[in-house]
Formats: C-alpha cells, sequence, structure tokens
C-alpha cells in the first residue's frame, strides 16, 4: 500500500467553501473511480487542510488519477472553480510508505436491500458518483448499527422509502477495497419515492433477468441483484448482545 498526503493552504474564511466543493465534487470523483480517503483534517488555525488517500500502488494511483480527469464529474468540477474563484493559496502532495502494521486489520461494511412493492416493481437508484448505473439502495454501516437497521435507514435516506426487512441475500466481499457488503430482501411499506443528495434518480420499474442490463452498467451490482431476484428463502439474519444473550433482531 502507499499513502498520498495532500495539504492545502487556505483562508480561514474558504474553510466552509472549499469543504462544501470537497464533498460536492472532489470526493464523489476519487471514490467512484477507486481512490480510498484514510481522513481529512483541519488544524486548530484552520488554515490548512491535510487529506491522506490510500492505493494499491503508485501504479494504482495514477490510473485512478487518469480516470478521475476524464470522468466528467471533474469538468463540472473546473467549472464550479471559476465560479467561486480561488479555493486555496497553495497546495503540495508528498507519497508516504508504512514503517510496520500498527493498527487492528478491519474491513467496512456495507448492506443493500432488493425492495419491491405490491406491484412487484423493484426500487433502484442512481447516484450522483456512479451515474452510470443503476444499482440497489444502501450504504455503509455505521459503527454499532444492526445491519437491518442500518439498510433501512440507507433505503429511507436514499429513497424516502419505509421497507419491511425480510432476511438476507447473500454475503459479498470486494478483495480491492475491504468492503464486506451484505444483502437484504424486503418490502415497500410507506413513504414517497424522492431523490435526496446523493441520488439523482430513484424508480420503481418491473426487473428481470431479461431487462437487467438495461439498467445496471456495472457487473457486481448486476450479480448481487439477479442473486436476490432468484432468492426463494431468504438466510436467517440475527443480531444480538451477549453477557447475557439477549436477543434485539431475527429475520427468517
Amino acid at each position: 500500500m502507499i499513502y498520498r498526503k495532500k495539504t492545502y493552504k487556505i483562508k480561514p474564511e474558504k474553510l466552509e467553501t472549499f469543504n462544501g466543493f470537497f464533498h460536492e465534487y472532489l470526493l464523489p470523483n476519487q471514490l467512484k473511480n477507486g481512490s480510498r480517503l484514510i481522513g481529512r483534517w483541519v488544524n486548530e488555525n484552520q488554515d490548512e487542510i491535510t487529506a491522506i488517500w490510500q492505493y494499491e500502488s503508485y501504479e494504482a494511483y495514477k490510473k485512478i488519477e487518469e480516470k478521475v480527469r476524464q470522468d466528467p464529474m471533474n469538468e463540472k468540477a473546473q467549472k464550479r472553480r471559476k465560479e467561486i474563484g480561488d479555493l486555496y493559496l497553495e497546495s503540495k502532495q508528498d507519497f508516504l510508505t508504512e514503517t510496520g502494521e500498527y493498527r487492528v486489520p478491519k474491513h467496512i461494511v456495507t448492506a443493500f436491500a432488493y425492495i419491491t412493492n405490491e406491484k412487484g416493481e423493484t426500487l433502484l437508484v442512481k447516484t450522483f458518483w456512479r451515474d452510470d448505473t443503476y444499482e440497489l439502495p444502501g450504504g455503509q454501516v455505521e459503527e454499532g448499527e444492526p445491519l437491518d437497521v442500518a439498510v433501512a435507514r440507507e433505503v429511507k435516506e436514499e429513497t424516502g422509502i419505509e421497507v419491511k426487512i425480510e432476511g438476507v441475500t447473500g454475503v459479498y466481499s470486494n478483495l480491492s477495497s475491504r468492503l464486506v457488503t451484505v444483502g437484504f430482501i424486503g418490502k415497500a411499506v410507506g413513504g414517497k419515492v424522492c431523490t435526496s443528495s446523493e441520488t439523482k434518480e430513484v424508480i420503481f420499474i418491473k426487473l428481470n433477468e431479461e431487462n437487467i442490463g438495461d439498467y445496471f452498467t456495472r457487473e457486481h451490482f448486476k450479480v448481487r441483484t439477479v442473486d436476490a431476484m432468484n432468492c426463494r428463502k431468504a438466510i436467517p439474519y440475527e443480531s444480538y448482545k451477549k453477557n447475557p444473550y439477549q436477543l434485539v433482531t431475527r429475520t427468517e
């Protein structure tokens, strides 16, 4: 692994503007093309911002940066920069390598849901940073959050739809980014379809194996959706506490 340290000198009064630009344009473009953000910090005087990114290798970094430059979002970012003027006074970049393993290995856990309504239509979203494909709604599980609660929350936040989770359809491990993703199946029980700060489109459509290619352009999204579509009996899911054992949720 290598790490890229990017440091910006800014005027303190530009902090909010810079953060807004980062979260709306820079971060989504980097993430969608394969970068991993380790963290981002501002100093006490609020005149210096540091971000650290992780890559498999320097060659991987160069490939990702080329995709970032070619991405339509980069053009939007440059246009926005011209509108808001200078964001920072100066910047510098360093590449770092680890001198040892000092942290407990961990994975990022995400969850998605295959949700259908009373018409048998499937709930799909298209996000701003993956606008080349539709996908099932979902997102990252917060620390200490039960998986079923997390996926229901993410679906509601992204689509406006309230859901009842019925079970697990599959578990997927992304070895490129240390992601473990759990798929759920459920029913729409309330709410109203609407977009969010993350989603540019939210739809219910009749989905089947014949037309799935019209909506999904990324193979891993297609695979997990077909798995859920063909799921006849969901895998049991349980969340609990121990010492003593206390059941919190179980679906099967």
